[in-house]
């Protein structure tokens, strides 16, 4: 049991009220019977020693001989109490005497001073008062064993007499009493604790199935139901927790079917444009051809045709490739790739190699998609190209594999990076086996407003509402940032100190693991795909990129 844990609480609770409870009934039980036997003993060898006393100095003269005290010690000593006895008297010559049955244990001196000034005190006689002298008696300890000790002065000018009884027996039975009381209260507390442990277990089993349930629950097992037994509050809550589950899956189950719905809408409706988008392709690129020999007045026109032409015809292949992560039917083509030449095949399908500055090492072969890997870069470097400022540097290095320190570009906005290595000095297909592909695209722009920074990434999303028409169409680094996703990688944006923008891709150097188990961390479902290409130069990389700051 964890010390924080509810079971825990309610043991120590139940042995804390059962330990004072028992505590407490076996002090007052003990103090009670305590009190009780020294008292009856006590009243007992009080009453015997105050009779003893007054038959045995009746037949004595006022000023008895030694002999006749020590005859009438013994005389009093002999009841069946059992005590010492000390007689002090004064004979005929009057000298003081001191009888005993006992030199060892009860002598005059043994006698506490403030008990002899007690019962030689002479009281005055009144109605209150009928005697002028009284039984006194105290509790003391004398070589670790408790004895009573009672005194009292003849009346009439007889002797003065002591008595010491041992209370030794009553002690032992106390201890009996007290062992017998402290294993009751160890067995009351033992006890506490297992009616503790069981009535924690009753009332914490339903709630321990209500946990486990809602974990489940959790995790996607919208079917988990409770059994319940009862009519008490946890059976209530059971209830309440069926009817919560039930209600949650049908909603679920609603949602997933308007979900499924809406993906097979865009799916079937991009599906239908490709047609009369392909027709109307073909028609604005012959208009286009016969721009020059067209009226100068519908020459605008045509170009406008032209345009919009290729930005529907790119919107609809976006929308189908969202389609597909969103249905989870994304699927990882695995090639060795070079980085260095995969980054350099993208720039120069698009025509960007006036416009880039390119930091890479040849000889860095991971395993990726080149394809995803290709539109992953046409959108973050086009992205740079249209929002930022050039010129837009793209660094790639390594990092993590096993026996390698990083390779490649310097991070961006360190003022620059180590010397290259030369093309054939070592090659980095052994990176494969461990660590990070980075990739960090840089412009030198205004950078990414602060709100917008965390919403780069969302689909459709646009940072000016002032302007919410432009050549993207909002998708472009959502489709980047889900193709990462799908390698097992990440995409970050950020701002750097000295301004402009940077994009950080991380990917691992082998996507096997993640192609195996279906290429898409969502689903591992098998789905349409578009063509693989090697060089990077594929059409629907062509696109750039499609989002706006």
């Amino acid at each position: 049991m964890r010390w924080t844990s509810l079971r825990l609480r309610l043991v120590v609770v139940f042995a804390l009220v059962a330990l004072t409870a028992a505590v407490s009934a076996s002090g007052i039980a003990y103090w009670l019977n305590r009190n009780t036997v020294l008292d009856r003993t006590q009243n007992a060898v009080l009453k015997d020693f105050r009779k003893a006393l007054e038959d045995s100095t009746r037949s004595l003269p006022q000023r008895p001989r030694c002999a006749e005290l020590q005859d009438a010690a013994r005389q009093i000593a002999g009841g069946p109490q059992n005590y010492t006895v000390l007689l002090i008297g004064v004979d005929r010559d009057g000298k003081d005497c001191a009888a005993t049955t006992n030199k060892d244990l009860l002598t005059l001196d043994a006698v506490p001073k403030s008990l002899r000034s007690a019962v030689n005190e002479v009281r005055k006689v009144d109605e209150s008062n009928r005697y002028p002298h009284h039984l006194y008696w105290q509790r003391r300890e004398a070589g670790d064993v408790p004895y009573l000790v009672a005194g009292a002065k003849v009346i009439g000018g007889g002797p003065t007499g002591y008595m010491m009884k041992s209370l030794a027996a009553e002690r032992q039975d106390l201890n009996s009493l007290a062992w017998s009381l402290g294993i009751a209260t160890a067995l009351a507390l033992v006890g506490s604790a297992l009616l503790a442990q069981a009535a924690a277990t009753t009332v914490l089993r339903p709630v321990q199935r209500l946990g486990h349930a809602a974990r489940q629950l959790g995790e996607g097992r919208l079917d988990t139901r409770l059994r319940v037994t009862g009519t008490d509050e946890l059976a209530d809550l059971s209830r309440t927790f069926n009817r919560t589950a039930e209600r949650l899956e049908q909603r679920v189950e609603e949602l997933s079917a308007r979900e499924a719905a809406s993906r097979r809408f865009v799916a079937d409706m991009s599906h239908e444009l490709r047609t009369p988008l392909t027709a109307i392709t073909a028609v604005s690129e012959v208009l286009e051809e016969e721009a020059e020999s067209l009226d100068p007045m519908i020459a605008p026109a045509v170009q406008l045709v032209v345009s919009e032409t290729r930005r529907l015809n790119d919107l609809v292949e976006n929308l189908m490739e969202v389609t597909r992560f969103d249905a989870g039917t994304a699927r990882l083509v695995l090639d060795d790739v070079d980085v260095a030449d995969q980054v350099t095949a993208c720039i120069d399908a698009r025509a960007w190699l006036d416009a880039v500055d390119l930091d890479a090492d040849r000889g860095i072969v991971a395993r990726l998609d080149p394809r995803r890997l290709d539109v992953i870069l046409a959108n973050l470097i086009g992205n740079a190209l249209k929002h930022g400022g050039s010129p837009v540097r793209v660094s790639v290095r390594t990092e993590g594999a096993p026996g390698e320190g990083e390779a490649g570009g310097a991070a961006e906005g360190s003022g620059g990076g180590p010397e290259r290595a030369d093309a054939g000095e070592s090659p980095r297909g052994a990176d494969r086996a461990g660590g990070d592909l980075v990739i960090q695209v840089r412009d030198h722009g205004p950078g990414i407003p602060e709100e917008v920074l965390p919403h780069v990434f969302d689909r459709f999303y646009k940072a000016s509402a002032s302007r919410p028409r432009s050549e993207g169409s909002g998708l472009g680094l959502s489709i980047a940032l889900e193709n990462a996703h799908i390698h097992g990688g990440e995409i970050t944006a950020a701002n750097l100190p000295e301004g402009g923008a940077v994009f950080t891709l991380r990917l691992p150097m082998d996507a096997s693991r993640l192609a195996d188990d279906g290429g898409n961390r969502r689903d591992g479902g098998a789905g349409p795909e578009r063509g693989r290409t090697t060089g990077g130069a594929s059409r629907a990389a062509d696109k750039g990129t499609e989002d706006d700051r």
